[in-house]
């Protein structure tokens, strides 16, 4: 039975990384590929390879122990950033190590060790995809915000709150919804501030909600 390795998202969504781990186990039990060890791909995946302490651990793990295959559940799970993600890819190839992305049964390395290189161009292609569509989420964010801000000036509205003011929690569960659904779905507090504009100490109030 081969070994391998599952590299899945760490997610404040405990749940959802949860669900990530047990799709993973029941398919490499399938594939008849015996897991040998999980390593947790931290949420802030668009950090420098060299810096990344899981991705480095996983490149040593796989050296020392003879495994030939990393597994990951789709291909973004690797990483938010292209250039890193697929940093990634070639350092496990230059190790003779295949990464799997079970969404679309695609191994990076042909069963000789080479090199696939229509894996590697359907991966970057992904990425990218991946990439485009976080950006695009980012840029309506804004649009929407700095449209809202401009309308409540044109009316005169007042944007602040009485100094006594204090909300209810559910009032924040309102006020907040998309904040709390992004948080809740792992993202880092440095990145739903710069896609909703809302500060990081309101985002740590925000925390609570979501376990």
């Amino acid at each position: 039975m081969e070994k391998v390795v599952i590299i899945a998202r760490v997610s404040t969504d405990k749940q959802e990384y949860q669900r990530q781990l047990i799709e993973l186990r029941e398919y490499c039990a399938r594939m008849q590929w015996e897991v040998v060890k999980e390593f947790a791909n931290k949420v802030s995946g668009a950090s420098k390879i060299e810096d990344r302490e899981e991705i480095l651990g996983l490149v040593e793990y796989v050296k020392k122990n003879d495994v030939k295959r990393v597994v990951c559940l789709e291909i973004s799970r690797l990483g938010r950033n292209t250039l890193e993600a697929l940093k990634i890819i070639q350092t496990l190839n230059e190790n003779k190590v295949s990464l799997h992305v079970k969404n679309y049964n695609l191994d990076t390395l042909t069963s000789d060790g080479k090199v696939n290189p229509v894996a590697s161009l359907i991966c970057t292609i992904l990425l990218e995809i991946a990439q485009m569509e976080r950006l695009t989420i980012k840029e309506r964010m804004t649009s929407g915000r700095n449209q809202y801000i401009a309308n409540c000036k044109a009316n005169g509205i007042k944007m602040g709150r009485p100094s006594s003011y204090r909300k209810t929690d559910e009032s924040y569960k309102a006020q907040y919804a998309k904040e709390i659904s992004l948080l809740k779905k792992g993202i880092s507090l440095r990145n739903v501030s710069e896609l909703t504009g809302t500060s990081v100490n309101t985002l740590r109030k925000l925390k609570r909600f979501c376990f």
